[in-house]
């Protein structure tokens, strides 16, 4: 019996002495999050619907396109017909587009780029850049 009172007084002293040197607190510290990534700047695609050369604001599709700074768009020639994309300020310009081909344009700076077909300059667009 004497043994065991001495084996239950030990283990009680150690849990005790785990207990008080233990570097673990109590009451967990919450693990601060760190912040979401920022998403990168969307991509849009505008086509030249089939029919574009009669069309004027809907010759582009969407117009206007919104992207964030840093996004590109790119442009794409869903008609029959050769067509360009050019800002009114010659920011960018594609050269003319066979029917197929595409155009992409990084944009780095905020603002409104209304653009243009030069081959039919009644087809218009705006892309806003946030």
């Amino acid at each position: 019996m004497r043994f065991v009172s001495i084996a239950v007084a030990l283990l009680a002293g150690a849990v005790y002495a785990s207990a008080c040197s233990s570097s673990t607190p109590a009451t967990p510290t919450p693990t601060p999050t760190p912040p979401s990534p920022t998403p990168g700047p969307a991509a849009v695609t505008i086509s030249m619907p089939r029919g574009a050369t009669s069309l004027t604001t809907t010759a582009y599709v969407p117009n206007p396109a919104t992207v964030a700074v840093g996004g590109t768009v790119t442009w794409v020639n869903n008609d029959v017909d050769p067509h360009t994309t050019t800002s009114n300020s010659r920011v960018w310009d594609s050269s003319t587009m066979a029917p197929g081909a595409s155009f992409s344009f990084t944009f780095r700076t905020a603002g409104s780029f209304p653009y243009v077909c030069l081959i039919h300059p009644n087809m218009v667009g705006t892309v806003v850049v946030q």
